[in-house]
């Protein structure tokens, strides 16, 4: 038996969009998001580097890439290319994605949220 619970490209997925949507200082259950989101999007330039998603997800290189392909593949974030350097931004879909399905990872990757967030505080959107 493991001694810490097992995390899957889901809850990785869900760490790295909430943590975008934190770098765009936007409330993501706030009125009218819908009708707002694409000026906001324009207007900021929040990402991350794959750097920074690995230490966000607190794994290796290896899993880094797979959850990022995993999120560009299912249109979640977009990476560009900026100085030889690969940025993550999240996209409309992302948004709107973690908006709808935060509630059900928290329920359901209980255990593995409290794990990873055991050293540091919690994320906005995990606190009571």
């Amino acid at each position: 038996m493991p001694s810490r619970p097992y995390k899957d490209f889901v809850i990785y997925g869900c760490f790295v969009l909430n943590r975008l949507v934190a770098e765009l200082g936007i409330d993501l259950y706030q009125d009218r998001l819908e009708e707002k989101l694409e000026r906001i999007l324009a207007d900021r330039t929040a990402s991350l580097s794959k750097e920074e998603v690995k230490r966000e997800i607190r794994s290796n290189h290896v899993m880094t890439n797979k959850v990022i392909d995993a999120l560009v593949k299912d249109g979640l974030v977009a990476i560009t290319a900026e100085e030889g350097r690969y940025r993550i931004s999240i996209t409309k879909a992302g948004v709107f994605h973690i908006r709808k399905y935060n509630e059900f990872y928290r329920r359901i990757y209980e255990e593995q949220i409290r794990d990873h967030y055991r050293f540091r505080p919690p994320p906005y959107w995990l606190r009571e």
